[in-house]
């Protein structure tokens, strides 16, 4: 039998997709999830039940941050690979509640290393996020850039994340490679994120919050093509040689961090506007300015990331949204009737 794969965040909204990609790939999976009320625990157990129902799918229900968790874990199982998506998510959340972000980015991101430093893996690949670019205003980003003004506390514990995992792999010869994300959307998605949000309010005729009065651009990413580029670059494990210009390979370690988006921003309005038109009603509008903590825009140069794997896949916007909305219906309106 092959080694599994740790999935660690397994009933999250971006886990729990990447784990049913793995399964369905014939893949052994452990699946490690802390459940925590940040949003609505039954969403998350009801991702996990429908992993559960594969026989290939070991769950185990702990704090990453637990001193031995992830230590005994990796004698137990040895998994050949680990995708590190457990975090604390938000941007606002993080202004309010920054010791949470520290607990499970930071400390749960160094228990994963030193796991890795005493358990060889073949690649090590860990979930940073766009938000790391903060206030550059050069664009598209490039994973050459600068990432030194993050503008959320979020930002900061995930650029120190790869900042920590630069440096193990460089001591200890981990290949390791780094997600930076770009607004991840469709089923099964967060209850605190925007899409989510919106549809909610829309069809419960309620308003919704439009920050920075809309003048917003998000590089929209659909989850499967998402999950199909981390799947797809598990098999593109970094070494000592650049692939080209682009590559931002660490001259140390056998490190990279990869955008992956889908390389076309979209007006925060224009997103509206599809969902208005998906679900056939009119949002009533509070116009607000930004947030703390939130970027105006961000857009991925995806470069690098062809260059990895080719081209990536990129559901159009409308059907992303028509998909997320479905799910949303049979799994909120439906079982509320």
């Amino acid at each position: 039998m092959s080694s599994p794969i740790l999935v660690t965040g397994s009933a999250g909204f971006i886990g729990y997709h990447l784990c049913q990609r793995l399964l369905a790939d014939g893949f052994e999976v452990i699946g490690l999830d802390a459940m925590t009320d940040y949003y609505d625990v039954s969403l998350k157990e009801r991702r996990h039940g429908r992993l559960e129902a594969h026989k290939s799918f070991t769950p185990v229900i702990a704090r990453l941050e637990a001193p031995d968790v992830l230590e005994n874990l990796f004698a137990k199982h040895k998994p050949a690979m680990v995708v590190h998506l457990a975090a604390q998510a938000g941007v606002r959340y993080s202004i309010d509640a920054p010791r949470s972000y520290v607990e499970s980015n930071i400390n749960g991101t160094f228990e994963l290393l030193e796991a890795a430093r005493n358990h060889p893996l073949q690649h090590l690949l860990i979930a940073s996020t766009s938000s790391v670019y903060g206030a550059n205003t050069e664009m598209p980003y490039r994973e050459v850039h600068k990432v030194d003004t993050q503008m959320s506390f979020y930002a900061a514990t995930k650029k120190a994340t790869e900042a920590m995992a630069q440096t193990y792999a460089h001591l200890y010869a981990i290949p390791t490679t780094m997600f930076r994300f770009f607004t991840v959307y469709g089923p099964w998605g967060r209850p605190d994120m925007a899409l989510f949000k919106f549809t909610d309010a829309i069809l419960n005729d309620r308003a919704i919050d439009v920050y920075n009065h809309g003048d917003m651009l998000r590089d929209f990413t659909y989850v499967e093509d998402l999950v199909d580029a981390v799947r797809r670059l598990m098999d593109a494990i970094p070494g000592d040689t650049p692939v080209s210009d682009a590559d931002n390979l660490s001259p140390i370690a056998p490190w990279r961090a990869v955008n992956i988006g889908n390389g076309s921003p979209t007006k925060l309005l224009d997103f509206i506007t599809a969902l208005e038109e998906v679900l056939g009603k009119t949002a009533e509008k509070n116009m607000l300015p930004i947030q703390a903590g939130d970027m105006p825009s961000t857009w991925a140069d995806a470069s690098l990331l062809n260059d990895l794997i080719g081209p990536m896949n990129k559901t159009e916007l409308k059907d992303g949204v028509a998909q997320f909305s479905k799910w949303y219906y049979e799994e909120y309106m439906m079982k509320n009737d």
